[in-house]
C-alpha cells in the first residue's frame, strides 16, 4: 500500500472543500442488504452531493460496488436479494413498487469495470439508448453521437470512422465509449464501479480528466480501490468495512484527517 504522504501529494487541487452542505442527488437512508442469508450491506446512510464526484473506498468484499449497484436497482437481478431502507435520486424513492426500472436506468447510467461495447459500430452504440427511447430521425442521431463521443473526449479520434466496429478501438478508447453510450440518454446520475483498473495509466489519466470534466453536468458516483485515483478525482469519499459505511467526508478531510482509526488504519496501509 503507499505511503499516505503519497496520497496527501495527489489530492486533487479542485475538488470541493466545503462540508456537506450541498444539494444531495443521492439520499442513502439506512440501507441493508441480505444475499440470501448473508449481510452485505449495513445500516449505510450518506448524501451524495450533486455535480460532484463521491468516491467509494475499502478493501475487497466491504460492500463497495454492492452499495453501487443499488442506486440503479441492478441488484434486483440477483436471485435472493432482500433491501430495507431507502435510497432517493432526485427526491423521489427508486424503491418504489410503481418505479418503471428501465426509466430509473436511463436517469442513472453505469460504467463497469471491463468496458462492454456491443459489437455494433462506434456510431450505433452511442445511437443506441436514444434508438430505445423513440429518437428516429438520423440528423439528431448524428447530433447526439457526435455531442456524446464529445463530452467522452472520444469524438478526435473517431470522427472519421463512425462506421468501424466498436470491438477495434483500444482498451481505453472502448472504456470512453461506453461512457459515452451512458450520457448519451443524459442521465441525472452516473456510476462507474472500478472503470480503471483494466486501463494501463495513460488511458487512466484521460479517464480521471474526462471525470472531472463530466461533474460539470453529471453527479458521479465511482468505486475505486485506488485510494490515489480517490484522491485525485473525488470531492467526498466513503470508506467501506465490512459493509458498514464506517466513514464519509470531504475527501482531502477524509484522507489528511480521518476521524476513525479504522479508516486511518486503511489509509496508512496497516490493513486492506
Amino acid at each position: 500500500m503507499e505511503a499516505p504522504v503519497q496520497i496527501a501529494a495527489s489530492l486533487n487541487p479542485h475538488a470541493s472543500a466545503a462540508p456537506l452542505m450541498e444539494t444531495p442527488m443521492v439520499e442513502i437512508d439506512r440501507l441493508s442488504l441480505w444475499y440470501g442469508a448473508k449481510q452485505a450491506l449495513r445500516d449505510v446512510s450518506m448524501s451524495v452531493p450533486k455535480h460532484r464526484v463521491t468516491a467509494y473506498i475499502g478493501p475487497s468484499g466491504c460492500g463497495k460496488s454492492t452499495l453501487l449497484r443499488c442506486l440503479n436497482r441492478m441488484n434486483d437481478l440477483v436471485d435472493g436479494v432482500r433491501t430495507t431502507g431507502t435510497i432517493r435520486i432526485g427526491g423521489s424513492d427508486i424503491g418504489d413498487p410503481g418505479r418503471d426500472v428501465t426509466e430509473l436506468r436511463k436517469r442513472v447510467g453505469m460504467v463497469f469495470q471491463k468496458s462492454n461495447p456491443f459489437p455494433k459500430s462506434i456510431y450505433e452504440n452511442i445511437a443506441y439508448g436514444p434508438r430505445i427511447l423513440g429518437v428516429k430521425h438520423r440528423a439528431d442521431l448524428d447530433g447526439i453521437v457526435e455531442r456524446s463521443l464529445r463530452s467522452a473526449a472520444l469524438w478526435e479520434e473517431v470522427q472519421d470512422r463512425l462506421g468501424d466496429s466498436a470491438l477495434g478501438l483500444s482498451g481505453g478508447q472502448q472504456q470512453r465509449l461506453c461512457i459515452g453510450r451512458a450520457i448519451a440518454v443524459e442521465p441525472d446520475v452516473l456510476l462507474m464501479d472500478e472503470p480503471c483498473s483494466a486501463l494501463d495509466p495513460i488511458a487512466t489519466a484521460k479517464i480521471e480528466e474526462l471525470m472531472l470534466e463530466l461533474k460539470n453536468s453529471y453527479t458521479i458516483v465511482i468505486v475505486t480501490h485506488n485510494m490515489q485515483q480517490a484522491a485525485r478525482v473525488s470531492d467526498y469519499t466513503g470508506f467501506m468495512l465490512l459493509g458498514e459505511l464506517v466513514e464519509f467526508g470531504v475527501t482531502r478531510a477524509l484522507f489528511t484527517n480521518p476521524r476513525d482509526k479504522r479508516t486511518e488504519d486503511y489509509i496508512t496501509g496497516r490493513f486492506g
